[in-house]
């Protein structure tokens, strides 16, 4: 029987290595142990790996460089980060630089193991999205939708820029990524960047990028993500989160196709296609001033707008058993049936979060229901756990009745725990200390709450 995934360990602590080593293979996987970075990039030279796993601190090539040629040399191999002296600080910079994920010493083994298949599962399915046919960005039928697919597929075929708008989990990264690989830049990259999850300075760096000496722990010079999409697709995901002090650089860039990495002097000519998001009504914020009427009008030369999930509810149907296909397949589990009512009891609620909050709730009722066959009760019951949030507001059911004290304790907990998790990119260890919490508790909270 095969292994479930090659990893190879560096840590020139024998001790971290060995043990590392030994949990990894009595769960099934092939691990390798190294005690420095050099011999891992010589190892990495010799076999084929599916996972690196390195201490950050370490003599010589320690984890960050390590990081940094993988990144060159691989930027299809997943890079954890394992450190002893961790920060928020450290977690976003080694985010910055391409690590797929960061743990804490001593490390909890669940957690360890969690992350390394959340790494692998997250490379398989960017390895094999290329060969998804890009034809079908959206899951639908109905003549608001059609009309969107149509002036998706004409201005595919141009170099304009596109604005694309709507509420959140309205499908916005899809259309941008079908923009790309229907169009004249599908043969380069597709780089995107959540302009929200950035402060400022960091944002500037990612962006633009730099060169070595720009700053403190500059220490090479790093592309940024407008140099990186050069030829292809740059995708700014909520752009309207972006400080008016960038907006002005941001401007130039797609007025003239020209920039400057921070801390250089050279321009450098860029050939990219620029392509942005916003739930934000930015026609209000150019009127309190909040973001730049030139940039406005220089992003929203082709505008998408995507209308929400209440508008579409013709829909639902569809949606409904493409997400049980896709989920339960991603689960192991057989071929799931969906009645008629249930259809149609999915299809009255209100998904405040669009279809990306049916998506999540229809993959919750695939995990959790036991028979071949989604029920009405399956719908009801987790209805009650996971209701609307202006439902929850008000200390109601979906039936009427009032929520206990302890019940509203725990949908708000939940909440608090599902919104860290989102976050930290779904990294335990920095929900943690978002939290402010320990990640013992943290697993426990997880546990308790079924988020597991």
């Amino acid at each position: 029987m095969g292994t479930m995934g090659r990893i190879l360990v560096v840590d020139d602590d024998p001790a971290v290595g060995t043990i590392l080593g030994a949990l990894l293979d009595q769960a099934g996987f092939e691990a390798t142990y190294v005690d420095s970075g050099q011999a891992g990039l010589a190892e990495l030279d010799a076999r084929a790996y599916d996972v690196v796993v390195t201490d950050v601190r370490m003599p010589g090539l320690d984890g960050m460089e390590l990081l940094d040629r993988v990144v060159q040399q691989r930027s299809d191999l997943p890079v954890v980060l394992l450190t002893a002296h961790g920060t928020i600080s450290l977690a976003v910079d080694a985010m910055k630089r391409g690590a797929s994920d960061f743990l804490l010493k001593p490390f909890d083994r669940d957690e360890i193991l969690f992350v390394i298949n959340k790494a692998l599962a997250a490379n398989e399915r960017r390895v094999s999205a290329p060969e998804r046919p890009p034809s079908k960005t959206m899951v639908g039928s109905s003549a608001v939708l059609r009309e969107v697919e149509e002036l998706v597929r004409r201005a595919a075929r141009g170099k304009a820029t596109v604005l694309i708008r709507g509420e959140s989990g309205t499908g916005k990264e899809l259309v941008a990524r079908a923009l790309h690989d229907t169009g004249p830049w599908a043969a380069g990259p597709f780089v995107k960047i959540h302009c929200a999850a950035l402060p400022e300075t960091l944002l500037e760096s990612e962006l633009f990028g730099y060169e070595k000496g720009a700053f403190t722990g500059a220490n090479t010079r790093k592309p940024g993500r407008i140099e990186l999409a050069h030829g292809g697709t740059l995708f700014l995901d909520e752009v309207g989160d972006i400080p008016l002090t960038m907006q002005v650089k941001l401007l130039r860039v797609i007025q003239d196709r020209e920039l400057e990495r921070l801390g250089g002097r050279d321009t450098l000519r860029v050939d990219v296609r620029f392509v942005a998001a916003t739930h934000r009504d930015l026609e209000g914020m150019v009127a309190k001033e909040q973001f730049r009427e030139d940039l406005f009008y220089r992003l929203n030369v082709v505008p998408i707008w995507l209308p929400p999930l209440r508008d579409r509810t013709g829909d639902v149907e569809q949606l409904v058993r493409h997400f049980c296909a896709i989920h339960a397949r991603a689960n192991n589990r057989p071929a799931v049936a969906v009645a008629d009512d249930v259809v149609r009891l999915l299809a009255d609620q209100p998904w405040p979060g669009n279809v990306r909050q049916l998506e999540n709730f229809i993959e919750r009722l695939v995990v959790l229901s036991d028979g071949p066959e989604i029920t009405v009760e399956d719908v009801r019951r987790e209805l009650v756990r996971h209701q609307p949030a202006e439902e929850r507001s008000r200390g109601t059911t979906p039936a009427g009745g009032t929520l206990s004290l302890d019940e509203q304790r725990k949908r708000t907990e939940r909440e608090s725990l599902t919104a860290a998790l989102t976050r930290a990119g779904n990294n335990r260890t920095l929900a943690a200390r978002l939290l402010g919490v320990s990640r013992r508790t943290l697993y426990t909270k997880l546990e308790e709450h079924r988020l597991l």
